[in-house]
């Protein structure tokens, strides 16, 4: 019980971390075109981050991101002990790239973490989902496709805008442009926290399925926290406090903002304007909409960075900084082996010391 108590507890506490890791991705651009002032951003982000639950819950009527992040690894070889060191890998990853101004991925570093735990605790790597429509594989491949997506669908806004307002006055349209922005960000911060607190959702689904499949723990936990299979998140209301609590914590993180990050991706890339701002916010965020209705976990990190360098290289290739994307891309592809290679370590260790 004391075990599956810590791993929620640290679950929720990624949750939280991740919001203030990710503030950025939907704050960024609205900050640095000076639409809202840092403070009001982030508690703009952070309400629809929260609002993104009643979304899922009453509109979509499921949790589809949440049960394919807990089918990472199968069933019968999730324990309360694997899902400890994924967690405390992704934990650690995270913390290392905000600390450096990196924005890497909550999601992958995630679903490395699991992953690698659950190898190093049978030696086998047929135990992972590897295959299929929601398998680690197709996952993994969204480190690619999401940031050009991304950038394809931003760079067909910024042209269409552009043509749309060519007559208009630019001091106007940036007046309007600014206000249409509060609308895209709130549409990004809701893909955000749709995709993002499933992730931590599917995890805690995890841990309890583990829990309540293991004779020596069910017996000694409430009704309410048993959980047979990912699905009943959405259908049982004993389990509402698994997304309640899981959306909660993520606005929570946002509202206390990551700053590095936020410079990187506010200003770094390239020098966004509030018509670029709303280009890259809107199709980030229907970019995430697409990955909910796939039920496929991705990155909001990789998904805004690429809208980002989308409607940069629409004005010229040079207002991008390649130098500084390159190194991005480099930290998104090292994310899913380096946490996995850290969770493992975590395992061994934690096996020496919890039983």
């Amino acid at each position: 019980m004391v075990l599956l108590v810590t791993v929620i507890a640290l679950a929720l506490i990624f949750d939280y971390i991740n919001g203030f890791h990710d503030a950025a991705n939907s704050v960024a651009t609205i900050v640095s075109t000076k639409v809202l002032t840092p403070f009001q951003a982030v508690i703009w982000a952070a309400f629809f981050n929260f609002a993104a639950f009643f979304i899922a819950k009453f509109i979509i009527g499921e949790f589809g991101i949440a049960n394919t992040v807990a089918k990472v690894v199968f069933e019968e070889y999730i324990t309360l002990h694997v899902i400890l060191s994924g967690i405390l890998a992704a934990i650690t990853w995270n913390l290392l790239t905000w600390w450096f101004g990196i924005p890497s991925s909550s999601s992958h570093t995630l679903i490395g973490g699991f992953a690698g735990a659950a190898i190093a605790s049978t030696f086998q790597t047929n135990i992972i989902h590897w295959e299929g429509p929601k398998g680690v594989i197709m996952i993994a491949s969204f480190i690619i496709l999401a940031p050009l997506i991304g950038m394809f669908i931003s760079s067909m806004f910024t042209l269409s805008i552009f043509w749309i307002c060519r007559k208009t006055n630019p001091h106007k349209a940036t007046y309007w442009f600014k206000k249409l922005q509060l609308v895209s960000s709130g549409l990004f911060s809701i893909g955000h926290g749709l995709n993002d607190s499933q992730k931590v959702m599917g995890i805690i689904g995890a841990a309890l399925i583990a829990a309540t499949n293991d004779p020596d723990i069910a017996s000694s936990i409430p009704n309410w926290m048993h959980m047979h299979s990912a699905k009943e998140m959405a259908e049982n209301n004993n389990l509402a406090w698994v997304p309640i609590a899981c959306f909660t914590m993520i606005a929570l993180g946002t509202m206390s903002g990551g700053w590095r990050i936020i410079k990187t991706m506010g200003t770094r890339i390239t020098k966004v304007t509030p018509l670029e701002g709303v280009a890259a916010e809107t199709a980030g965020a229907i970019t995430l909409f697409f990955t909910e209705i796939v039920k496929i976990p991705v990155s909001t990190t990789h998904t805004i960075t690429g809208a980002i360098m989308g409607v940069g290289a629409i004005k010229r290739l040079s207002a991008v900084r390649w130098g500084v994307t390159k190194d991005l891309v480099t930290a998104w592809i090292l994310t899913i082996p380096v946490s996995a290679l850290m969770a493992m370590i975590f395992f061994y260790i934690i096996k020496l010391f919890v039983r």
